[in-house]
């Protein structure tokens, strides 16, 4: 990508393509593209084909998605699959069409079978049943990955997908019915810790392992990815180390300087007992994320205390 490359970030206001725009910006480049869902519904095939048309993007960063957690995704299974189907497909088929010269699909590793060993490795795709919670939206990401392949199979585009792990910072969904654990965490204990409450609680027994990656390391890694990687099939992206809820929920507390008793309620649903992502592949390739969970975790406390009435309007 030359500085002056007209680049196209789909979803440059949600937490992926808002770090990715604000990266390319940070680097200077110049002929950046960006629409909101207001001005081009990628869902309408029409309107993204005049979109392309007009504006000739020769790079494309698909960061676009209908997303949200456990009771979002059982909710509206529908919407999650057709929605995200349509845009993948119009916005892979339209940077054919067009000439684009590449194209990241951002994906997540829900796509990996609900069963599958851990840590979760490229080849294990498709090759058991999905997690029934988000199996709606995880057959979407996936039918998004086919298409890349199927395009750089039968007419040579470079279209790469890359899968992040649980990601987190400036720009996350701090909303408590909506969000996910981290950034639930961090505004329960500055809430708690405001009105000086003497306990915070936790869901679940605090075993399950997750690990979290700090999305301007993904931003880092888009880059990489879309200057130095051409090839088939989904590319994890993450940390390759995790840590239970009870251990992030102290790095939380110990950021934001809360002292008062961490809860557990193990009445609440735990989720999957572990999920980490296998990501030799990449460090293979020269990247490795450089952002410690403390480092991270105290840059989105910062970022949120900063623009806390905007991040709670957005949701």
């Amino acid at each position: 990508m030359e500085k002056t490359s007209r680049i196209y970030v789909a979803g440059h206001r949600g937490l992926v393509g808002g770090a990715i725009l604000r990266r390319l910006q940070a680097e200077g480049y110049t002929g950046l593209i960006t629409r909101t869902s207001r001005e081009l519904d990628l869902r309408d095939q029409a309107a993204v084909r005049a979109f392309f048309a007009q504006e000739r993007p020769e790079f494309v960063f698909l960061a676009a998605a209908k997303v949200g957690g456990i009771l979002a995704n059982s909710t509206y299974p529908a919407q999650f699959l057709y929605d995200n189907l349509m845009i993948a497909a119009n916005v892979i088929h339209a940077s054919h069409e067009h000439g684009v010269r590449k194209l990241l699909n951002l994906g997540s590793s829900c796509i990996y079978p609900r069963l599958a060993p851990q840590p979760l490795r490229e080849e294990y795709l498709l090759t058991g049943p999905l997690e029934e919670t988000n199996r709606a939206y995880a057959v979407a990401k996936i039918a998004a990955i086919e298409l890349c392949d199927h395009y750089r199979a039968q007419y040579g585009s470079d279209f790469i997908s890359a899968m992040p792990t649980n990601l987190y910072g400036p720009g996350d969904n701090f909303d408590l019915q909506g969000s996910h654990v981290l950034p639930a965490l961090l505004r329960k204990m500055i809430e708690a810790k405001e009105a000086h409450a003497p306990q915070v609680e936790v869901w679940g027994s605090g075993t399950p392992l997750r690990e979290f990656l700090y999305v301007d390391d993904l931003a880092d890694a888009s880059l990489f990815l879309m200057e130095r990687v051409s090839e088939a099939g989904p590319i994890n992206v993450g940390t390759g180390q995790d840590l239970s809820i009870r251990d992030l929920a102290q790095v939380i507390a110990d950021a934001v300087g809360y002292t008062g008793a961490l809860v557990f309620d193990a009445s609440k649903p735990d989720g999957t007992p572990r999920k980490l992502m296998d990501v030799s592949r990449l460090r293979a390739l020269g990247w490795e994320a450089s952002t410690s969970l403390h480092d991270g975790v105290a840059r989105t406390l910062a970022w949120y205390l900063a623009h806390r009435a905007e991040a709670l309007a957005a949701h």
